[in-house]
């Protein structure tokens, strides 16, 4: 059994017992559906959600630009309209949509409309990208309790999905890959730090 983690507990994802299940979640076992969220430098928030029970794979990439099969050196240098973003693949028997969302919030400065903790510039800025209608009622409905939590505006963009294209193979899984730099990277960049000024411990 995967160890439950206490920021888990906090975005709704278990309960304290570790049950995620509804009846309805029982009814999806075995089915794969797909998720995207844009919430700063992607290998941060590959490692975040490849954390949550149900989740089977989060694949780093890029989305919401205006240039086909974008490179990161085009997307970072600015210009090409893409955000960095996660294309998550995941059990809605194990977990839903509307956790996954609420999980989101809870892993980004959504105040935040210039990027995401030291990554500034628009391929780091936060969105969800909603493949459907219901993916989009649920993700605003999800930004608007962040805002009551937060007593504060939430920037974040619910946006219609976009062409999705996976980054380089040397981001994908960077932090299993590089576990020290990656440490030291998410460290130095304050993301961790920030995230408690912002929501708490």
């Amino acid at each position: 059994m995967k160890p439950i983690y206490p920021f888990l507990l906090l975005a709704g994802l278990v309960g304290c017992d570790g049950a995620s299940q509804t009846a309805a979640q029982a009814q999806n076992a075995g089915r794969t559906e797909t998720a995207i969220f844009a919430g700063g430098c992607f290998w941060c928030t590959e490692a975040d959600f490849e954390k949550i029970p149900g989740v089977k794979a989060a694949v780093s990439g890029y989305i919401g630009g205006r240039t086909a099969n974008p490179t990161y050196e085009q997307v970072s240098k600015g210009g090409t309209g893409h955000y960095e973003a996660v294309r998550i693949s995941y059990d809605p028997g194990k977990v839903s949509y509307a956790r996954l969302a609420r999980y989101f919030f809870r892993t980004v400065d959504p105040t935040d409309a210039g990027g995401q903790f030291c990554d500034r510039g628009e391929s780091y800025r936060t969105a969800i990208f909603a493949l459907n209608p219901a993916q989009r009622g649920v993700a605003e409905a999800a930004k608007a309790e962040a805002g009551r939590v937060l007593k504060r505006r939430v920037v974040t963009p619910v946006l219609a999905a976009a062409p999705f294209y996976a980054a380089e193979g040397y981001h994908q899984d960077y932090y299993k890959k590089n576990p020290v730099r990656y440490r030291f990277y998410r460290g130095r960049c304050g993301r961790d730090a920030r995230l408690k000024e912002v929501w708490g411990k």
